[in-house]
């Protein structure tokens, strides 16, 4: 990945996971929404906090484990980001962008752990 590409990937998934931050804010404050809501922020911001481990991996495979940390934690985030719309606790107008931004944010993490798991030391 080069350098352009990976911070490019540091500044979206900083401002992903200030987008988390804002609509969990935004959320009221009944139970299910708050344990909901922790669920998602916790989910959320680890994509950002651990793309930036990944990328000061000190070896290849350390590079690939935390890649797939990533993976695992933008796919929870798809799924909170889908309990919270689907049940009604936040409108789809309001959760649409942020649900988008999960998804391709996991498909391209996806891509680049494919990547670099085929590629020879």
């Amino acid at each position: 990945m080069s350098v352009n590409n990976a911070e490019s990937l540091r500044h979206r998934t900083k401002n992903f996971a200030l987008m988390v931050v804002k609509l969990c804010q935004s959320l009221h404050r009944t139970h299910e929404a708050r344990v909901l809501s922790d669920q998602l922020l916790r989910a959320g911001t680890a994509v950002a906090a651990n793309y930036r481990a990944a990328c000061r991996g000190r070896s290849r495979a350390e590079f690939i484990a935390k890649l797939g940390i990533v993976v695992e934690e933008a796919d929870e985030t798809v799924f909170w980001c889908e309990i919270l719309e689907e049940s009604g606790l936040v409108d789809h107008r309001d959760i649409d962008a942020l649900l988008n931004e999960a998804r391709e944010l996991l498909s391209i993490f996806a891509a680049s752990q494919k990547t670099a798991r085929s590629r020879r030391p």
